[in-house]
């Protein structure tokens, strides 16, 4: 009887011993899998945004060959007024201008863009266009430029930013209240006074 039991507490403690060997295995497999997973991602995304750098690296940033003034958003009752100039400040012209602005709606908090054409839309050399779009006041909550098209294939101009015209001071309006006087041989009656004495309770 007692060696039947020293003989199945052996084979028990063997189990046990198997079991976590398997398990400090496999959990070494898992953590070598992810590690290379890990490394391959790192590979590829750097394989993938080296043509990105080099590329900016190799080829300088354009001159700018507009100048995009944006003026402050005006508010006409429930509408907002986006607009500007742009100038044209290369030494050619630049034909069928328009202008690109990324709005940014108010409730969903996503983003749209809209191209806004010039007026006039050809510009020659130092000549200013205009530039407005009307919108919901309710829907959009923010709008910048984004972009500067020309020409029927939307080519991009490079361009440079400059505040323009600030919005305008609202004007309160100013209201006259007249009081009548009481006519000279009326005098304002008291409840209490002198002539008209009244207890107090």
């Amino acid at each position: 009887m007692i060696t039947e039991d020293r003989e199945e507490v052996f084979i028990e403690a063997t189990e046990s011993s198997g079991l976590k060997v398997a398990a400090a295995v496999a959990a070494l497999l898992i953590t070598a899998i992810v590690f290379a997973g890990y490394a391959y991602l790192r590979k590829r995304q750097a394989q993938s945004a080296a043509p990105t750098q080099q590329a900016a690296i190799v080829s300088p940033k354009a001159p700018a060959q507009a100048l995009i003034l944006v003026d402050e958003a005006l508010l006409q009752g429930t509408n907002t007024v986006l607009g500007g100039n742009v100038r044209n400040i290369s030494n050619g012209k630049l034909s069928a201008l328009s202008v690109e602005l990324e709005l940014k709606r108010r409730r969903s908090d996503t983003t749209e863009r809209k191209q806004v054409p010039l007026t006039p839309a050809d510009l020659d050399t130092s000549q200013e266009g205009r530039y407005s779009l009307q919108l919901k006041a309710q829907d959009y909550i923010s709008a910048k430029v984004v972009a500067l098209h020309t020409g029927s294939e939307n080519a991009v101009v490079p361009y440079t930013l400059a505040q323009g015209d600030k919005r305008p001071q609202e004007k309160l309006e100013t209201k006259t209240i007249k009081i009548d006087k009481s006519a000279p041989g009326k005098r304002s009656e008291f409840l209490n006074s002198p002539d008209n004495p009244a207890r107090v309770p």
